[in-house]
């Protein structure tokens, strides 16, 4: 795989915020490759056997660990850090949820309460099963890569930063590279909170999270200005799991952005209750896992418009 040796991060090696004086579990030259053993977002409060019980004692606060950090020799502010996703194993078990005011739609699914669902993921498996009749491809990636901010500090791992973090960008699978702004001596990169599948925004909040051992290999470009905010390169794709079989979107058109995202995202939710029979709860985490959000468009003030897209492909 690499010529380089091979340096692992294990799970002990653990933190809750990023913070630059956060001491390195790791030092590590440029070509080095780094392997990554890292828990779950829930830290593993959530268990295979759990049931929405493990919802009402959830600490939100231990949620989205991160693993590292890893410095990264002659890394300066000013330079950028590549991280080739080399490889993902995650675990054969995954989890969603609804946890109560949390979520694009939190304040509209007071009633439903919270909702936990158990994923089984076989070995060698490419699908996960939603329900009898809706599969969903898996696509691993690691929802949280970034480097230490410059800002003095604790700061928390859920909301992103310019410096990357919990940016869960579901297109950074294995095969592709992010590029990050190095914004402290050694970068001190960490990750975490591993995903077998999402969509584009994450709208309920969870994804199918799992248990991810990654292998990374880190590359320094020196004198990267240009890169002030994470960066990413993506290969070419391979055949997807399940034949195209078209996509279904609902539009959201308001002069709030945020706004118009909600709109899209309730009209997609209508849509899986009134033509796919699912409740309302089913449709949202649904929407999480499958369903992709784009800006349709951003120029015709004063509306926007903003597109939530579902492939019909995993309809059976």
């Amino acid at each position: 795989m690499c010529s380089k040796d091979v340096f692992h991060i294990h799970q002990n090696h653990i933190h809750q915020t990023w913070n630059k004086d956060h001491p390195p579990q790791l030092t590590v030259s440029s070509g080095d490759v780094v392997t990554f053993d890292c828990k779950d977002a829930s830290n593993g409060q959530i268990k295979r056997d759990s049931t929405v019980a493990a919802l009402a004692t959830f600490e939100t606060e231990l949620a989205d660990p991160v693993f590292g950090p890893v410095f990264v020799r002659e890394a300066e502010p000013g330079d950028a850090l590549e991280v080739e996703v080399v490889g993902l194993e995650h675990a054969d078990w995954g989890w969603s949820a609804l946890v109560p005011g949390f979520g694009l739609l939190a304040d509209e699914f007071i009633e439903e309460g919270p909702q936990l669902k158990i994923w089984q993921i076989p070995a060698g498996a490419k699908l996960l099963k939603f329900n009898d009749r809706i599969s969903i491809p898996i696509r691993p990636f690691l929802g949280t890569m970034g480097v230490a901010p410059s800002m003095d500090g604790h700061h928390p791992t859920i909301p992103p930063l310019e410096t990357g973090g919990n940016i869960d960008c579901r297109h950074i699978t294995q095969g592709s590279t992010l590029i990050l702004p190095v914004r402290v001596q050694g970068a001190l990169f960490s990750c975490g909170d591993g995903h077998a599948a999402q969509g584009d925004g994450e709208v309920c909040g969870v994804a199918v999270e799992v248990g991810m051992k990654a292998t990374l290999r880190f590359k320094l470009i020196k004198n990267a200005e240009h890169v002030s905010t994470p960066h990413y390169r993506c290969p070419p794709q391979p055949a997807p799991v399940l034949p195209d079989a078209g996509t279904y979107s609902t539009l959201g058109i308001d002069p709030d952005l945020l706004e118009a995202t909600r709109k899209a995202v309730r009209a997609m939710i209508g849509y899986l209750v009134s033509q796919r029979s699912l409740s309302r709860a089913e449709a949202y985490m649904l929407c999480s896992v499958a369903v992709d959000l784009r800006m349709a468009e951003v120029v015709d003030m004063p509306n926007y418009a903003i597109s939530a897209t579902i492939p019909m492909n995993i309809f059976q």
